[in-house]
């Protein structure tokens, strides 16, 4: 398997645990919080989106598509426009609400498709440029694959501790 294979595998696996853990949820589940302070499934699930869609975008030079399909009108938080929840407060957090699950998986769903786009036409060569001079050492463009891969597989397995929790309170 080449590194794009490697790269293309790790999103789909995001992809499955995000499924398992939003999948076939009615509003209330997804926009439950375990506490005051807690996240929500759906600011879990929205967040990964949202970084996976801009630090994306940003590597390959696009747009992020929460403008170019205009998400960000269909979400209508409470939010700047171009928030990704990293940051939030508590309030913040709490503010990410959804009216259904098509709506926060149809987003997720086509950055994924986006990003899978993206990872399958790169070679090893493509993962060394820099594409974060901000850092020391600037960031490569594998080391932000792996960061995003890394921060959304783990926000995915709180979603699904979330779920399992209100599963059990039932």
């Amino acid at each position: 398997m080449n590194s794009a294979g490697i790269l293309a595998d790790a999103f789909e696996r995001i992809h499955e645990t995000v499924h398992a853990a939003a999948e076939g949820l009615p509003p209330e589940d997804l926009n439950a919080r375990l506490d005051e302070d807690a996240n929500s499934i759906a600011w879990l699930v929205w967040h990964l989106a949202r970084i996976q869609d801009d630090h994306v975008a940003d590597a390959a030079g696009t747009e992020q598509i929460w403008f170019t399909e205009d998400w960000v009108s269909r979400f209508d938080l409470p939010l700047e426009k171009g928030s990704t929840g990293y940051g939030h407060s508590s309030a913040q957090a709490g503010s990410v609400k959804v009216a259904s699950g098509g709506l926060l998986l149809g987003y997720f769903d086509a950055v994924h498709e986006r990003t899978l786009g993206y990872v399958r036409g790169l070679d090893g060569r493509a993962l060394d440029r820099v594409v974060d001079e901000v850092w020391s050492p600037p960031v490569t463009l594998g080391v932000r694959l792996i960061s995003v891969i890394a921060d959304d597989l783990q926000h995915a397995g709180q979603a699904a501790f979330v779920r399992g929790v209100l599963e059990r309170r039932r």
